[in-house]
């Protein structure tokens, strides 16, 4: 039954996804707001430029579920809630879940809900805690046909990079997305690697469960362009994509760019052209 609401997610011709995530709010953070302190108007912009989904929370979600008509981006609901991303850490970290998240996720009728599985260096009880989090998970979602995404995020040191960065060692990236992969992801939300020519590995070890990229930082048009087209030469089955987006000057236009490479091949200057054009 989740291959239903799994149809819902990913394009029927090029069987890709372009799912753009704007549900930073979640996490207390000063920085994850820009763009999207009015959320309504983002959700508005950004449904207008057609992705295939929008990532929202239990409370925003209605900015895209009370817009009329039946062609709309379907809906990824965020279920899980954490305090691991500020250049400060707190005393204690935590990952906590929506209480019944599927049943809630079914009720907003998303067609997929995304949960964390961290890898923090030096905090393992927050690993333990998203691994409870989907073992919880998983039973309820094959009951009730909801999809579950799995988010393996493997940190680099906060001392070091200063929250919410990534460790782009494909070597602790690929066993975190097998993990994901053993405790029964529909869909893989993943790091991108430092290497973007080795990122066909990440694809082979999570064993034809679609794996989705996450786009990270703000970085320059043709840069994120140009890792886009990389990720899709080596098999990924879509992108997540947030503050690229929302953070954009255009956050249409980069969308339409976007979606353009994901689904019908355009090439990286294709792709700007459609900026240029503002």
């Amino acid at each position: 039954m989740t291959s239903y609401r799994l149809n819902r997610l990913f394009h029927p011709t090029s069987r890709r996804c372009f799912d753009v995530a704007i549900d930073h709010g979640f996490f207390n953070e000063n920085a994850f707001l820009s763009g999207i302190e009015n959320l309504e108007k983002a959700v508005k912009t950004v449904v207008a430029a057609a992705p295939d989904a929008i990532q929202l929370t239990v409370g925003q979600a209605r900015h895209l579920q009370s817009l009329p008509g039946r062609v709309k981006p379907s809906l990824v609901l965020r279920v899980d809630v954490a305090n691991v991303y500020g250049k400060k850490l707190p005393r204690k970290l935590y990952s906590l879940m929506l209480e019944d998240a599927v049943e809630q996720a079914v009720r907003l009728d998303a067609a997929c809900m995304c949960v964390n599985l961290f890898q923090i260096p030096d905090q393992p009880e927050v690993g333990e805690e998203c691994v409870q989090n989907i073992l919880r998970l998983k039973p309820l979602s094959v009951r009730y046909g909801m999809p579950m995404m799995v988010e393996p995020l493997v940190f680099a040191p906060n001392e070091k990079a200063g929250g919410y960065m990534v460790d782009g060692d494909e070597k602790k990236i690929m066993p975190l997305v097998r993990q994901a992969v053993e405790l029964g992801a529909d869909v893989v939300k993943a790091d991108p690697t430092d290497d973007v020519s080795v990122y066909h590995k990440v694809v082979e070890v999570a064993c034809g469960i679609p794996v989705l990229v996450r786009g990270g930082g703000k970085v320059s048009d043709r840069e994120i362009l140009e890792r886009t087209q990389a990720l899709l030469k080596q098999g990924v089955s879509g992108i997540v994509y947030g503050r690229n987006i929302i953070q954009h000057e255009n956050p249409a236009a980069i969308t339409k760019a976007l979606m353009g490479m994901v689904h019908d091949g355009l090439s990286v200057d294709a792709a700007l052209a459609i900026l240029a054009k503002k």
